[in-house]
């Protein structure tokens, strides 16, 4: 198990699992194929627990600052998912130039709160081939 060799004694990451394509872009239905363990990754978007301590009611900066921190230079099979502080509908544009299928904005300072929040906001692309499938599927 990736966790087990990260320098920590307990961590509660929250992330999602993802297989990329050969331009290095996540797409849902590499996830879906046989051989997805192998090549599947956690992309890591929060630290919510680190050594027993609640990280939960820490301001979103800081716990991506600390899960940065905790997954820099490791060889598992964990990724830090990047953050960016530009304008939301400039990384909006270009994660769909890139073919992703959209993003997530977290207001700053910001508690961990499961479930829906008023302060992150997902954003998808129309376009994006995941999209089109789940408009496909609740029809």
């Amino acid at each position: 198990m990736a966790v087990s060799k990260l320098p920590v004694r307990s961590c509660l990451i929250d992330g999602e699992a993802i297989v990329c394509d050969e331009n290095g872009l996540a797409v849902f239905e590499l996830i879906r194929r046989h051989d997805a363990g192998e090549r599947a990754v956690l992309s890591a978007f929060d630290l919510l627990e680190l050594d027993g301590k609640d990280l939960r009611r820490k301001p979103i900066e800081k716990r991506k600052e600390l899960l940065a921190e905790l997954l820099n230079g490791s060889q598992v099979s964990i990724v830090f998912n990047e953050c960016f502080g530009e304008d939301g509908g400039i990384v909006f544009r270009e994660a769909c130039k890139l073919g992703c299928e959209g993003i997530v904005s977290k207001r700053l300072g910001s508690i961990y709160r499961r479930g829906l929040s008023p302060l992150w906001i997902k954003v998808k692309d129309p376009n994006a081939p995941a999209v089109k499938r789940e408009a496909e599927e609740d029809l």
